[in-house]
């Protein structure tokens, strides 16, 4: 059974013992039972971005993908764990190139995300989402850190040159809500 207010404060239990595996084994533990999250936080059933919990630590969210949605390339500054539980989730990695006066990147790997799947990304990883379904997906997303509020890059989709991130733009406008119980 997932309880949301049990949830964060496993979390934040994990994080105050600066343990990202735990953090990964709480995220795994939840989406593992896709049908509790929904009982829980309801049936997603447009893109979306819902904040759970935001501290200058720990910001928790449940991100909604439209059918076949692509995101620009980004960086988060902080560790992010993301467990599905709805749909499908495709990871698209780049590393920065050496040369570090263009600010660009280049590919350098992937991972597709299914129901119950779990990842860890580290602090210094950049990448890009596709929800290759024709249907929503649904993930939550766990940083450590107040990853609303932090300075961050994104990167062009034709020229692949860093700029400073915009949330409108890499979500593509998905309303972002705050869930108040």
């Amino acid at each position: 059974m997932f309880d949301r207010e049990q949830f964060i404060a496993d979390l934040r239990g994990a994080l105050a013992e600066r343990s990202r595996k735990a953090m990964v084994e709480i995220v795994g533990r939840a989406v593992s039972d896709p049908a509790a999250i929904v009982r829980e936080l309801g049936e997603p059933d447009k893109a979306g971005v819902q904040i759970l919990h935001q501290t200058p630590e720990l910001t928790v969210l449940t991100l909604a993908w439209a059918p076949k949605q692509v995101t620009l390339p980004h960086d988060h500054r902080m560790a992010a764990v993301i467990g599905m539980y709805g749909g499908r989730e495709d990871n698209m990695f780049w590393r920065r190139l050496s040369d570090a006066q263009t600010f660009q990147i280049e590919p350098a790997g992937g991972e597709a995300l299914g129901v119950g799947n779990v990842t860890l990304l580290g602090r210094d990883i950049v990448h890009s989402v596709v929800n290759p379904l024709d249907k929503i997906s649904a993930a939550i997303h766990v940083y450590d850190g107040d990853l609303l509020t932090a300075p961050r890059s994104m990167w062009d989709a034709e020229t692949l040159v860093e700029k400073p991130y915009d949330l409108d733009t890499v979500t593509k406008g998905m309303p972002i809500q705050e869930r108040r119980r």
